[in-house]
Parts: C-alpha cells; structure tokens; sequence
C-alpha cells in the first residue's frame, strides 16, 4: 500500500508585543487544521525583538511540538524583514502570513487554502468591514493608492497581511538578500496570478497595534523606493514643471516691466518664487539621496536580519507525518 503524506501548510507569524495573544492565535491554528485530515501544520514564530516576554511564551509554546519553530531576531528588523526570516525556515506546499494579535482569522485558513488550489500563486484575504481605527483604515487607503500607481498593483487587488502563496513563490522571494524588505512588492514581480478571498476581520484580542505613523510611513518609503523608479521621474516631472513655471514667470515680470517701466518689481514675489524653488529642489535631493543612500546600504551589505537563537537546530528535517 502506497503511504500517503498530508500536504503541509506552513504558517510564518511575526510576533511583536504579544505574549497575551500569540499562544490563542497557535490553538486556533491547531483546531482549525484537525477539520481537514489530509492537511497539517507547521508554524514558524519570529519574534522581532519584542520588549515584553513573547519570546518565553514561544519557548514554551514549541517545548513538545515538533511542528512548531520558533526564531529570535537580534534586534528589530520591522514586520517583513521578520517574515523573510520566517519563509527561509518553512517547508510546506503552501505558506501562510497572518498577524499574532488574532485579528486575521486563522479559523478561515482553509478558505485561503480552497482558492489559491483553483490555480493561483498567491491569494490574499481581504476584509469587508475592518475592525480598525480611522487613522488606520486612512493609512491602508493611502497605501493601496500609492502601491497601485508607484509598485503595479492591480487596482481590483485587495492587499492585506493574511495571505498564503505557494512554495516556489516563498523560495524566490528569500532570494532578495537587501535590508529593505517588502514583501508585496516581491510578490507582484514574481507573480501576475494572484487572487483575493472575503474573510473576517476581529477585533484585537488585546493592546494595540505596533505600527505608528513613523513606523507606517518608514513603510511606505521602504517600498515605494526599493521596487520602484517611479518616484524619481516623479521628480523630474516636479522640476520640468518647476521650471516651466520659473520661465512663465520671468516672462511675465518682464512684459509688465516692458509695459509699465515705473512699476517696481516687489521683493515679495521673489522671494515667494525662490523658496518655492527652493523647497522643490531640497525635497527632490532628498529623495535622490534616499536611492543613494540605500545603494550605499546594500553595497556595504547591512543584513537583512540577523538570528540571535532558535528553538531548533538548522539542520533539523521538516516535519512529516503519515495519513492513516
């Protein structure tokens, strides 16, 4: 009789300020696969170098389960870099991102699992009705905008952090070694075949999020300047324009002084002229010096992230297990 293993689905949790939460989201992960024999589980925590006690509660967590790894970043890396970490490490068919604060519901994993075996790479999970704060659901609005005319995102995708994609996808994208990690933007150069699924968006179970306007609008630039050279003819088109306006201005200077010699030419429209210009040429150095100085950081090879210690060794098979 031919054995017959389960398909593995590897589930990658970033853990951030969640030891009141990660070990609910881990259960849930456990029941929700039990409802499918054919499949099982392998969950891959990384804890990005979280101030509270995650990473005991994840020790504890993979003492007695072998399915379970966990990996504990040296320091703070940020959500994707910590996922990069997370995908090297997992095994199964397909791969699975969800947050650890229980607000992607792990319970709907196989609605995920059920579209993407309709023929797709990657689907996303997308909310209808978002349990978020209205600063939040203004940031993903500006992200999706910004992501869909800067990164190529397809206007009918709904991007969202709980998605599954299939193994050869994970596998090209830990091939990105830079330290500016993004992980939609990987995905979309890999990958036109991507799908959405309508699942359920909870409330957190508890705390708050870890992303911060800083933290959100690092994001932003991460993306938006390490898989796009968009924002640079962006530029060039905010000095062609700056300078069409300087010459109609000119002009226009010198006609009235041509058409009225005994008008002054007043101090405060130049200097309006020049701080405008001069505010336009500041920002666009600033965004050139944002592509130098992230050459400059890859060059000299800054990490990705760096691993300070795991639960397993390295050299450790994946789990298998065997369908009665």
């Amino acid at each position: 009789m031919e054995t017959v293993y389960p398909t593995i689905i590897s589930f990658v949790i970033p853990c951030y300020r969640s030891e009141n939460t990660i070990s609910q989201v881990v259960d849930e992960i456990r029941e929700t696969v039990k409802t499918r024999p054919q499949y099982d589980y392998e969950i891959i925590l990384v804890n990005d170098s979280s101030p509270d006690n995650v990473w005991k509660t994840i020790g504890a967590i993979c003492q007695g389960d072998p399915k379970i790894k966990g990996i504990n970043l040296a320091k703070n890396f940020g959500q994707h870099c910590a996922l990069m970490a997370g995908y090297k490490e997992a095994s199964g068919k397909y791969i699975i991102s969800l947050d650890d604060d229980g607000q992607t519901p792990a319970s709907e994993t196989f609605l995920l699992v059920d579209e993407i075996e309709k023929g797709y790479d990657v689907v996303y999970g997308y909310y209808q009705h978002v349990k978020q704060h209205i600063f939040r659901r203004f940031a993903s609005w500006v992200n999706k905008k910004m992501a869909q005319k800067i990164i190529g995102q397809p206007k009918s995708l709904h991007t969202t952090s709980f998605f599954i994609m299939r193994k050869f996808i994970a596998e090209e994208i830990i091939r990105y070694s830079h330290p500016f990690a993004y992980i939609s933007g990987l995905i979309f150069r890999c990958t036109n075949s991507i799908g959405n699924i309508e699942v359920r968006h909870r409330k957190r179970l508890v705390g708050k999020s870890g992303y911060s306007l800083r933290g959100l609008l690092a994001l932003w630039i991460n993306g938006f300047t390490a898989f796009s050279v968009k924002p640079l003819r962006f530029a060039t088109f905010i000095g062609i324009l700056c300078a069409i306006i300087g010459i109609v201005a000119g002009i226009h200077v010198i006609v009235q002084k041509l058409s009225y010699p005994d008008m002054p030419i007043g101090y405060a429209s130049t200097m309006s002229a020049l701080l405008f210009i001069g505010g336009m040429i500041m920002l666009l150095l600033g965004l050139i010096g944002e592509y130098i100085g992230r050459i400059y950081i890859s060059i000299n090879q800054a990490p990705q992230y760096v691993i300070r210690e795991t639960t397993f060794q390295k050299n450790d098979a994946p789990y298998t297990s065997i369908l009665s």
